[in-house]
């Protein structure tokens, strides 16, 4: 294994940055593919020196997705969006997962894992989910032996899912409940989820197999605010939001540099993003899954009034 280069693309965001870190502690060798090399650096210090290299990148591009694969003895593919902003879905999450297969499957890589998501549907009236599909779909067509992960929401300490509604309540009064807050998920942690990542790579078993992956538990979108309002000691008003008028909102939101809301994300909270009960997941990979109680306590601390110190029996 210590001999064994691994290419990883988006390996610089939030599931990158714990998956690299699982990888260099298993003792691979790492070469992360991104367009902005620079904003990886940071990951340097998690394994040995020389361990961790870059190289730039951009998915859309096959001719620097084939460079990038050269030489590697397994390959990762993390890229995703939530919006488009300079890139569209159809690049980055099915040609880019196209571009990625077909070239690990002509450098004869041993092992391919991509990472999707729940709710990956080419009948999906949202954008997002449609080119998820077709990115597993034109995956499979180049490397029908490739491993396909479909997480729930990832959750960890750089979340943008937790954080982003902890942050919401430091400043806001009330906190959205779209589409009355019915939507059911099964978050799942992100150290778990590289885990999964890691297994993978080294198991027959998984090669061609396609894994959901969740939480021990299932909530609602309400459930879960409430879980960030404890953790955070705030009290806020729920209000819920209909699914029309979240969509009149996030017309205009997405014009935002990072719009907290777009009308493709409202389409996908019309659906739940659970692990169905007939597919295979964390366990079947040896995994027990971490729970949103045992680990976001741990990073929510930052949005109390005060912090560390707040005594949440007090705070009102």
């Amino acid at each position: 294994m210590d001999s064994k280069l691994v290419t990883i693309f988006g390996g610089t965001g939030f599931l990158g940055r714990h998956t690299v870190r699982a990888l260099a502690k298993a003792g691979w060798r790492i070469k992360v593919a991104a367009r902005r090399p620079a904003r990886g650096f940071y990951l340097r210090p998690l394994g040995q020196v020389g361990q961790i290299d870059f190289v730039k990148c951009d998915v859309a591009d096959a001719g620097q997705v084939a460079a990038a694969v050269a030489g590697s003895d397994a390959v990762i593919n993390l890229c995703g969006i939530l919006f488009q902003r300079g890139q569209s879905f159809e690049d980055v999450q099915a040609n880019g997962a196209a571009n990625i297969a077909e070239a690990a499957a002509a450098a004869g890589v041993g092992a391919l894992v991509h990472v999707s998501a729940i709710g990956a549907d080419k009948d999906s009236d949202a954008v997002y989910a449609q080119t998820k599909a077709a990115g597993e779909a034109r995956l499979r067509e180049f490397f029908p032996a490739a491993t396909i992960l479909r997480p729930s929401i990832v959750f960890g300490p750089e979340d943008d899912f937790f954080n982003r509604f902890a942050a919401m309540a430091r400043m806001s009064p009330i906190l959205p409940l779209v589409g009355g807050g019915k939507t059911l998920f099964q978050p799942v942690f992100v150290g778990d989820v590289a885990a999964a990542i890691v297994t993978a790579l080294g198991s027959e078993a998984a090669k061609g197999a396609t894994y959901e992956l969740g939480g021990p538990t299932v909530y609602s979108f309400k459930q879960l605010l409430q879980i960030v309002l404890t953790q955070t000691g705030r009290k806020r008003l729920l209000v819920p939001l209909p699914f029309g008028m979240a969509s009149f909102q996030a017309f205009f939101l997405q014009l935002l540099p990072k719009p907290p809301l777009t009308p493709d994300q409202v389409k996908l909270l019309k659906s739940d993003n659970v692990v169905a009960h007939d597919a295979k997941t964390l366990a079947d990979l040896g995994i027990a899954a971490n729970s949103v109680e045992a680990e976001v306590p741990a990073y929510l601390w930052r949005y109390r009034a005060k912090g560390q110190y707040a005594d949440l029996a007090k705070v009102s």
